[in-house]
């Protein structure tokens, strides 16, 4: 049976006025019918497309044909044999610029909703008593550090190989991004727990408060017995615009502040986490990134400002994302640049901006945003989050001189992930610099493969 219509089961989410008001998640996940629904407009199509844009390879097709059976653990375990954190991929994945934008019954009208669909699945079955049995750890000793998304997807896919896998956390709380970048909006820290519980239950053991290359380096690590080592320690290095007044009290980089928040919880009213909190507030920058920034400074009770320098086209966070900061209340400053933050006793008091124009495309291939002359104009503010993207910790190169970078910082790897070191991997925004979640667990689940391949000879 399929159903015929154009468009996408709605999602049930929270209604903008209450949702400013708290960090309880927006989009509230369909109910059972409206997942068979929403399953029902899949037409299985024999090549699968949706699948082969999937950075990680799931079999969309059957785990869908699955929900439209009824049988959501068998719709679960499809998803699982390539994606070992469907909850969190179920929320916070681009479907729409990858999956989605596959979709034939996205010719003819919206695409079937497969991430809000594969959620569904996660969620019923974390509701849902599993016995999941470890496999024998008959391999090698593997560590990998970082428990970020590319970590936790390399170490899941050796658990199931067989090798003894050890994650270690620079942090006293496993999950990397995922629990210091993501608001609780958007990503319930409880749903990143659970799926690395999931992952202990795979016989994947855990250390917090690890920083390798200051705590211990990779040699101590080989020394140890580990046979290889999967570097997946992100990228959260802030970048900022370098102009004067950035030093100021009250501004903040978009990794500073919402770590605070997430990681150190000050959104919570007995938090005592410092954080100012700002009357009105500037983000400046278009990503996924400064959305979240942006969307946290409006729960913490400031009027928010998004300061980007092209026009909305080419703003680069989720359309979802923008939609429902829109009705929450973010103001949007476009064809704007910032160039001097200004003082008041040594805090912000405002932001000098310009206003800008968008000439020939860069090599982006977006077009390239010029300054129009005598256009400056001064935004009242009294914080400012800058959302610049990150870079590689320089901390790991320091303390291992023989470890190859690029001028960025990122570490250079060869088709296989490996690095200048022998049996030494790396991936994630490690070496890409900072992307998505799901892109980042595509490489860990490549460094997985690359292992087991060079460790099986």
């Amino acid at each position: 049976m399929i159903n015929n219509q154009k468009t996408k089961t709605p999602m049930p989410i929270q209604d903008a006025k209450l949702r400013i008001k708290n960090f309880d998640e927006v989009a509230l996940g369909y109910t059972l019918e409206q997942a068979q629904n929403e399953a029902l407009r899949c037409l299985s199509c024999k090549n699968s497309p949706c699948t082969s844009a999937c950075p990680v390879g799931v079999n969309i097709k059957d785990f869908i044909a699955f929900i439209k059976q009824g049988d959501f653990e068998k719709a679960y375990h499809e998803i699982a044999k390539t994606n070992c954190l469907p909850a969190v991929c179920g929320r916070v994945c681009p479907q729409e610029t990858q999956c989605e934008s596959k979709c034939v019954c996205g010719i003819k009208g919206q695409p079937v909703a497969i991430g809000r669909l594969e959620r569904f699945v996660a969620d019923w079955y974390a509701q849902h008593e599993h016995n999941l049995k470890a496999p024998l750890s008959t391999k090698q000793k593997i560590a990998v550090v970082g428990s970020g998304p590319s970590g936790l997807a390399c170490a899941g896919d050796l658990a199931k190989l067989g090798y003894k896998v050890t994650v270690f956390e620079a942090l006293h709380t496993l999950g990397g991004v995922l629990v210091y970048g993501i608001p609780h909006f958007r990503l319930p820290k409880e749903i990143v727990f659970k799926e690395v519980e999931n992952l202990k239950k795979l016989g994947v053991e855990f250390c917090c408060d690890v920083v390798v290359g200051k705590t211990l380096d990779v040699d101590e690590l080989k020394n140890d017995g580990f046979s290889a080592i999967y570097l997946a320690t992100g990228a959260g290095l802030p970048k900022f615009m370098n102009i004067k007044g950035e030093h100021l009290s009250g501004v903040y980089s978009a990794n500073e502040y919402l770590t605070r928040i997430n990681l150190m919880k000050a959104y919570q009213p007995t938090s005592t986490t410092p954080i100012l909190k700002g009357k009105k507030v500037c983000v400046v920058g278009g990503g996924n990134v400064a959305m979240d920034a942006a969307r946290s400074a409006l729960r913490m009770g400031s009027e928010v400002h998004v300061v980007y320098r092209r026009s909305e086209k080419e703003l680069p966070a989720r359309k979802e994302e923008i939609e429902h900061g829109k009705e929450e209340g973010l103001i949007f400053d476009f064809l704007t640049n910032p160039i001097e933050v200004l003082e008041k006793d040594g805090f912000v008091r405002g932001l000098k901006c310009v206003k800008m124009q968008l000439g020939a495309p860069d090599q982006s291939g977006r077009r390239r945003p010029e300054v129009i002359e005598n256009s400056q104009f001064i935004i009242d503010c009294d914080l400012v989050i800058m959302a610049l993207g990150t870079s590689p910790n320089p901390l790991l190169k320091t303390n291992t001189p023989n470890l190859e970078t690029d001028k960025w910082g990122c570490i250079v790897v060869d088709e296989n992930l490996q690095t200048s070191i022998e049996n030494v991997y790396a991936g994630g925004d490690a070496t890409t610099g900072s992307a998505t979640v799901i892109l980042a667990m595509s490489q860990g689940k490549k460094a997985a493969k690359s292992i087991n391949e060079k460790l099986s000879k």
